[in-house]
């Protein structure tokens, strides 16, 4: 099966690409390493696209930027791919408020060119949009909480199990990022729903493993453990360093993309995260890190969080469960830190 990956040298893009490789797909990249521009050269990921093409035989690279329209229409007409998997993005809603344009342009343009593309040349195909959980807002921050050694927790039984796809994305403040991938997972749904076509919304939490160029603005344990590698002060921005995050590793990601290929449904929506047995906070994650480096982390405090934070956020699993009974969290919290680590380590 042809795939057409956006993205595909970023860390569910390369992991994706991969992956499906494996299943017997022959693989197109669009990717055109937007990140070092948004992210300067910290966030460049040459090195992926190289590695791609060394990994995967057959692998067809791409040089195209999805805000332009006629070149996506033109490129899925061409290849009518059987899979669609668009994972390109501005990725970083502290980030979006310096670039309003080339963020709304990237993630909520770019994902209509590419819906479109797809209804106009391969309506059948499915179609994985890579969503994120800041389309809740910093509704999530409205849950009763409490305040544990290391963590917050929630302290409403409703919640036990984290947060499911009905909560509201409504009366909250999303960062204009937020409100960009808002646009993009809408008209994703909207697409199903009208044209009749697979689509699915992943609404993503901390998505993680080796192959992130981990930024400060973008990709929270990648750049906690290079930050414990060097030596380097990690800043930690409001909330006690107790703020909950759920890491799911990206293969995880790629299995849970291949099982809805497999077997697509109409206009769905996920929420894709490691669920409360992949959550971490900040300190907890301090911890980890140390126990696999051996050097103690350096870190200063910020008083103030950024703009829409949550303060405790993990997935709701249960409705991807139920749907793809096949699928589960693999790879465990620990196991991908000690994972990034080793990365960080062969890269230098």
């Amino acid at each position: 099966m042809k795939t057409l990956v956006t993205g595909s040298s970023g860390l569910i893009g390369s992991e994706v690409s991969i992956f499906f490789a494996r299943q017997g797909c022959s693989i197109h990249g669009l990717d055109n390493n937007q990140r070092a521009a948004f992210f300067g050269p910290q966030g460049d990921t040459r090195w992926n696209q190289k590695r791609l093409a060394d990994l995967i035989p057959g692998f067809t690279h791409h040089e195209l930027d999805i805000r332009d329209r006629q070149s996506v229409l033109d490129l899925v007409a061409k290849i009518k791919p059987d899979i669609i998997i668009h994972t390109a993005a501005q990725p970083s809603h502290d980030r979006a408020a310096a670039i309003p344009f080339d963020d709304f342009d990237t993630n909520a343009v770019g994902t209509l060119n590419l819906l479109e593309a797809s209804r106009q040349a391969c309506p059948e195909s499915p179609f994985v949009h890579m969503s994120t959980n800041k389309v809740y807002g910093d509704r999530p921050n409205t849950i009763a909480l409490r305040e544990l050694d290391t963590r917050w927790e929630y302290d409403d039984p409703a919640y036990e199990h984290g947060i499911a796809e009905s909560f509201s994305i409504d009366q909250s403040k999303h960062s204009l990022f937020g409100a960009s991938k808002v646009a993009a997972d809408v008209m994703v749904q909207e697409y199903g729903r009208y044209f009749d076509m697979p689509t699915c919304c992943l609404r993503g939490g901390c998505l993680t493993g080796p192959n992130h160029s981990g930024v400060e603005l973008h990709g929270f344990l990648s750049y906690l453990v290079k930050c414990n590698l060097e030596g380097r002060e990690y800043k930690v921005f409001g909330y006690k360093g107790k703020q909950v995050r759920d890491n799911i590793h990206s293969e995880d990601v790629a299995r849970f993309m291949w099982e809805f290929c497999k077997a697509p449904r109409i206009a769905e929506v996920y929420n894709l995260g490691g669920g409360k047995q992949n959550s971490c906070s900040i300190l907890e994650a301090f911890q980890i890190a140390e126990s696999y480096t051996g050097k103690k982390q350096t870190f200063s405090y910020v008083g103030q969080n950024r703009i829409g934070d949550h303060i405790c956020y993990y997935s709701d699993l249960r409705k991807m469960k139920s749907h793809y009974p096949a699928w589960d969290i693999t790879i465990s919290l620990s196991e991908t830190i000690r994972q990034i680590v080793e990365a960080w380590k062969t890269r230098g």
